[in-house]
């Protein structure tokens, strides 16, 4: 059974026992068995290992993990330091300098947002190597849905990224009005300069967590 020794158990001992995520895990367990996946098994869960539920300030959502060695980290969007960095994650300190923010201690990994409050969610959570999107339709979704749904439904104000068209199609599960949604294109080099872009979501984060008397980002 899996372990996150923090508030988002609860919500792991319901899932972990439904019919999906039991044919989930039979899927994973012959896939590391036999095939090179992504990220590590013991970093599938950083994500919410990371950022407890009661800390989420932000949430950025991702599509899978990247697919390529010693990239995923269980984190969307980051790399371990020292790995050369995806352009999406290029163009994402692009537009932090953009926006006026101090990227002198730039890291590719961005355990240092999630801790502050970043929930850093990927919609699939596992890839095999070389293959974009090849663990999509398999429970994933259904488990991190789950999880922005109870995210969406929390009272305590929070900001949702929601970068490119499958990210932004995830505003549907989004409940609560008093939460900010920050729309744009994806970081992507195929889309940056289509309004990822001079979007100043990072700078609208910080500032909408200030009014909701929450302590703004280090980005």
């Amino acid at each position: 059974m899996i372990r996150v020794d923090n508030d988002w158990q609860p919500l792991f001992d319901i899932e972990q026992n439904k019919e999906y995520y039991l044919e989930l895990r039979k899927f994973l367990k012959h896939e590391y068995a036999t095939k090179r996946i992504y990220p590590p098994m013991d970093e599938i869960f950083n994500a919410f290992k990371l950022t407890p539920f009661n800390s989420v300030k932000a949430v950025i959502v991702g599509q899978d993990p990247y697919h390529e060695e010693g990239q995923a980290m269980g984190l969307s969007f980051s790399v371990r330091e020292g790995t050369e960095e995806p352009p999406s994650l290029k163009n994402i300190k692009e537009e932090l300098k953009a926006e006026g923010f101090d990227t002198s201690a730039w890291s590719s990994d961005l355990t240092r947002w999630a801790k502050q409050g970043v929930l850093l969610l990927n919609s699939t959570l596992t890839v095999e190597a070389h293959r974009a999107a090849s663990h999509a339709s398999h429970g994933w979704e259904r488990f991190t849905d789950t999880a922005i749904v109870e995210l969406g439904r929390d009272p305590r104000p929070k900001v949702f990224l929601l970068w490119g068209s499958y990210a932004r199609s995830k505003k549907i599960l989004i409940e609560n009005s008093a939460h900010l949604i920050l729309e744009s294109a994806h970081p992507s080099p195929l889309s940056a300069y289509r309004g990822f872009f001079g979007n100043n979501h990072f700078r609208k984060c910080n500032e909408f967590l200030i009014r909701n008397g929450e302590e703004p980002i280090a980005w």
